[in-house]
């Protein structure tokens, strides 16, 4: 997906593994939310890995977003580059693991600064890990969706009173 970046007070990209379950999912739901409290983010995701490359979302994941009224078809999965570090303001890491990727791909101590993990995110929370539902059944990606929804209320209350 192309973004005219310049246009966006804030860039934000959401990163999982493969970019195929949770970080597309993240974005959805990002987008969906802004749109709504009319905040001027530019929102994107990516894997840590290619594996997945140009393909849509799981289509389990797609399932259950278009059940809350989100439609991620229009997403193809992509690698994080070193050009992300410089277009976004913030990345946003799914789990430790991916995290830790992320902070080994920064060149320097202000890339590293963007990285965080999504779920720092929620007060409410205190998993630091979104768990990966692709090995398992439809309950498991539904329980990522509220997760994710919670947390991105939390991080949109945060972009809207500047906190952060």
């Amino acid at each position: 997906m192309s973004i005219e970046f310049q246009s966006f007070c804030m860039k934000i990209l959401m990163v999982c593994l493969g970019n195929i379950c949770r970080s597309p999912l993240a974005e959805g739901i990002l987008r969906q939310k802004s749109i709504e409290n009319q905040l001027n983010i530019a929102i994107d995701s990516a894997g840590t890995i290619g594996i997945h490359a140009g393909e849509q979302p799981d289509k389990r994941m797609q399932a259950t977003a278009l059940k809350f009224g989100i439609d991620l078809s229009n997403l193809r999965s992509r690698q994080v580059s070193l050009a992300d570090f410089q277009n976004f303001d913030r990345i946003y890491a799914m789990d430790e693991s991916n995290f830790k990727d992320l902070l080994k791909l920064a060149k320097n101590d202000q890339e590293k600064a963007k990285v965080r993990l999504l779920l720092d995110e929620n007060p409410l929370n205190s998993l630091k890990n979104v768990p990966d539902p692709y090995y398992g059944g439809q309950e498991g990606f539904e329980q990522v969706y509220f997760l994710l929804e919670e947390t991105i209320n939390h991080l949109i209350n945060n972009l809207k009173h500047d906190k952060r």
